[in-house]
C-alpha cells in the first residue's frame, strides 16, 4: 500500500516522497483503502461538506431548544453580532467560527442532522473554523475541501495513536482532537507546509490534554457545545502562531502518545460517565433527577 500511514512522521515522509500536500495524501489514502477512485472519495467529502453547511445555516437561524432545555438559540445570538463587532473584543472570523460551531452543536442536541467529524461531541470545531475562515479568505469550495481532507488525516493519526472516544479518553479525545484537526486544516488552507500543519495540530492538542468529559446528565449539550465554540479560537490561534514562525517543541506524534497516556490514567469518573466534574455540581444533579438518573455524588 503506497499511501497508507499511521503517524505524522509517515505523513510528512510520504508528502515529501510524492511531492503532495496532506490533503492530497489523505485523498489517495482513502482511495487506496476503500478501492474507490479519488473522484469518488472527493464526491463523498463534498457531501460531508454540504451536510455541515446545512447544519450551520439552520443552526444560526434557530431558537429551538433541546428536549431538556439546556441549549438552543445561542448560535443565533452570537451570529447577529458579527456586524456589530464594536462591542466584541474578537473579530468577525472568530465570532463567526463560534457561531457556526455552536449552531452545529445545537442542531445535534435538537436531534437534527450533523456530521460527526470527528465525533458528535466535537462536531462543531471543524466546520466552525474551516467555514468561517474560508469565508474570510473568500476561498472557493476546493480550498475548503483541502482543509477538510487535511483535518481528516490528523484525526486518523489521533485515532490510531490514541482515541477519538470521550468514553476512553475524556474530552481531550473529542474536542481536543477536533481543535488539532481544525488547526492543521486551516494551516493547509493558508498555504502551510505539512510540517507547519502538524506544528499547528501539536500546539492545539497540547492545550487540551487532560480535558475531562463531564456532560450534565450524560447528554452532549453542556458543557460540550460551548467547549466547541471556544475550541475554534484555540485552533485559529494555533494556526496563527505557526504562520508567525512558531513551532511546537514536542512533535505531534509524541503529543498523541501523551494524550493516550493521560487517557489510560484518567479517572473513569471523568470519561463521559457523568460521575465527576460539572456533572455532579448542584446544577448537574438537577438534570440527573429530571432524567431519572441516580445521584451518586454532589459537590
Amino acid at each position: 500500500m503506497e499511501y497508507q500511514f499511521k503517524t505524522a512522521e509517515e505523513v510528512i515522509n510520504l508528502c515529501k516522497k510524492h511531492k503532495i500536500s496532506i490533503s492530497e495524501l489523505a485523498k489517495r489514502y482513502e482511495s487506496e483503502r476503500s478501492g474507490k477512485s479519488t473522484a469518488n472519495v472527493r464526491e463523498r467529502m463534498k457531501r460531508t461538506r454540504d451536510v455541515m453547511y446545512e447544519a450551520i445555516q439552520k443552526g444560526i437561524k434557530s431558537n429551538e431548544r433541546s428536549k431538556m432545555g439546556m441549549v438552543g438559540g445561542d448560535a443565533k445570538k452570537i451570529y447577529k453580532h458579527i456586524n456589530s463587532t464594536s462591542k466584541i473584543m474578537g473579530n468577525k472570523v472568530t465570532l463567526r467560527a463560534m457561531a457556526y460551531a455552536t449552531a452545529v452543536g445545537e442542531q445535534n442536541a435538537c436531534m437534527r442532522r450533523i456530521v460527526a467529524f470527528p465525533t458528535a461531541g466535537g462536531s462543531g470545531v471543524v466546520p466552525g473554523v474551516l467555514f468561517s475562515c474560508s469565508e474570510h479568505f473568500k476561498a472557493g469550495k476546493r480550498k475548503l475541501l483541502k482543509g477538510m481532507f487535511c483535518a481528516s488525516a490528523v484525526g486518523l493519526i489521533i485515532a490510531e495513536g490514541a482515541t477519538l472516544s470521550a468514553a476512553k479518553g475524556g474530552c481531550q479525545a473529542e474536542v481536543g482532537a477536533a481543535v488539532a484537526m481544525s488547526a492543521a486544516g486551516l494551516t493547509e488552507m493558508r498555504g502551510g507546509t505539512p510540517e507547519q500543519c502538524f506544528h499547528a495540530a501539536a500546539i492545539a492538542l497540547k492545550s487540551y490534554l487532560g480535558l475531562a468529559c463531564d456532560p450534565l446528565g450524560g447528554l452532549v449539550e453542556v458543557p460540550c457545545i460551548k467547549r466547541n465554540a471556544i475550541g475554534c479560537m484555540a485552533a485559529i490561534g494555533a494556526s496563527d502562531m505557526v504562520i508567525c514562525g512558531v513551532t511546537s517543541f514536542i512533535p505531534f506524534d509524541e503529543v498523541v502518545q501523551a494524550m493516550n497516556n493521560i487517557a489510560e490514567i484518567m479517572s473513569p469518573k471523568l470519561r463521559e460517565t457523568a460521575l465527576g466534574g460539572l456533572a455532579v455540581t448542584k446544577t448537574g444533579n438537577m438534570i440527573k433527577r429530571k432524567l431519572g438518573l441516580k445521584v451518586t455524588t454532589e459537590l
